[in-house]
């Protein structure tokens, strides 16, 4: 890993204005026992609306550091701004972090200006290619759990985010990729793996989020089954520089069908229980 390039204060690969103009949508993660909304993951979009792609396409190498460091900013002042009461989950990508206590000064300062409280910052550990250096990701977790913040590995179960991750990293939330939750209501062998990662959650005491829930059946199973936490386009899509609509109907309606559930925050199973 190449030294930071901190210096007095500032960063001449993290700071400067970026080519580019973006802004974030805001998209739900629910806990059915409670029938609330728990969190807000943050997630780029073009200004018109235009897809995460479309803006992260234009991320040359030179770029990465400093769209790290202003995705982080716009989430944060922008939930500020919508008056967030829940959790902010925000992704980044660990080839884009120097060294973890310097590269989070930016994220510091700018909860400092609007007033968001740091231990309500979930940080999401988004790789589309293979961790280069696995010990940097396990020393990014340890210093971000030493600074308060929780951390997150997206998109479980597919691509680089597997198993063998979980021999060295230690975070405090899985959240299961849309592939082994698809038909998970109907497809015995997807239930099988389900319930598995259910078991090897609670030994390693993390805290599970089934991602990409677009039925009324895959949630009320996953309930059933002990996941609690769920995010997808059955509660509600991504909204542009918006907190979405009201969904406490749709989860009341769930809880109702799914009485003997208990939050996370309510059950004895474990610390993560207390951390969440």
């Amino acid at each position: 890993m190449s030294q930071c390039a901190r210096v007095n204060g500032s960063c001449k690969r993290c700071e400067g204005d970026l080519p580019f103009e973006f802004t974030m949508a805001f998209q739900p993660i629910v806990d059915l026992s409670l029938a609330q909304i728990v969190t807000y993951e943050a997630l780029v979009r073009g200004l018109r609306g235009e897809s995460a792609w479309s803006v992260i396409s234009q991320v040359t190498d030179d770029l990465l550091y400093r769209f790290d460091q202003a995705c982080r900013v716009k989430a944060i002042e922008m939930a500020s701004a919508l008056d967030m009461q829940t959790d902010l989950s925000i992704n980044f990508l660990p080839n884009a972090v120097y060294e973890p206590k310097a590269c989070i000064q930016a994220t510091l300062e700018v909860s400092k200006r609007v007033g968001w409280p740091t231990h309500r910052l979930i940080f999401e550990i988004t790789e589309t290619e293979r961790v280069r250096d696995r010990q940097h990701l396990c020393n990014i977790i340890d210093a971000y759990r030493s600074m308060g913040f929780k951390t997150a590995l997206d998109d479980f179960g597919n691509g680089y985010a597997n198993l063998d991750l979980l021999t060295d990293l230690t975070p405090d939330k899985l959240k299961i990729d849309r592939e082994l939750v698809m038909n998970c209501d109907s497809d015995f062998r997807r239930q099988a793996l389900l319930n598995a990662i259910i078991l090897l959650a609670q030994e390693l005491d993390m805290t599970l989020i089934a991602e990409g829930v677009e039925t009324r059946a895959e949630a009320l199973w996953l309930g059933r089954a002990g996941i609690v936490r769920q995010q997808g386009f059955y509660f509600a899509k991504p909204a542009i520089n918006s907190l979405g609509t009201d969904i406490t109907p749709l989860l009341m309606g769930l809880k109702r069908e799914l009485p003997e559930l208990k939050s996370d925050v309510e059950t004895s199973t474990g610390a993560v229980n207390e951390r969440d």
